[in-house]
């Protein structure tokens, strides 16, 4: 077979350095656009982008010619020089080292689009350490010894 044929849906969620609240949203739909550009760029497909000041959450119908792991080191390396060329934060802004990736089947593509452009409103009932504490329940992800969160811990 020459061609490749896929379907892959994954949802990203990757937060900011210890957590801060640094993305404002005065700037929040410009950076949207451009890691959306950056996604489409690469030959994927953005299906939903959506966040909070703390943490972004991108829904992507993925090539399988790249791997979910260098999509993602593209978009935080791309978006944090482009936060810093911007000079959108005046303090020092930087994506905190690990994400989650999570796949689902085309009948629930909907409802993951809705669920992602609605964080706001989603996160007024839960914070985002349950949220992702909830998906990782959800999909049986074993968490073990991992470091899931960077915090700030002031001197």
């Amino acid at each position: 077979m020459a061609d490749v044929f896929s379907q892959i849906y994954i949802q990203t969620v990757f937060a900011v350095k210890n957590r801060q609240a640094l993305i404002h949203p005065e700037w929040e739909d410009e950076l949207q656009r451009y890691i959306t550009g950056i996604v489409e760029n690469r030959g994927h497909k953005m299906l939903a982008i959506g966040g909070m000041p703390d943490h972004q959450h991108l829904f992507i119908g993925l090539k399988p010619a790249e791997s979910i792991a260098d999509l993602v080191r593209e978009i935080k390396k791309s978006s944090n020089e482009f936060i810093k060329a911007k000079r959108f934060s005046p303090f020092a802004f930087e994506w905190q080292a690990g994400y989650g990736a999570f796949s689902y089947s085309r009948s629930h593509v909907d409802a993951v689009c809705r669920y992602i452009l609605n964080q706001k409103a989603h996160h007024s009932k839960r914070t985002f350490e349950e949220e992702f504490l909830k998906i990782l329940q959800d999909f049986e992800v074993e968490i073990g010894k991992k470091n899931m969160f960077d915090f700030f811990m002031p001197d």
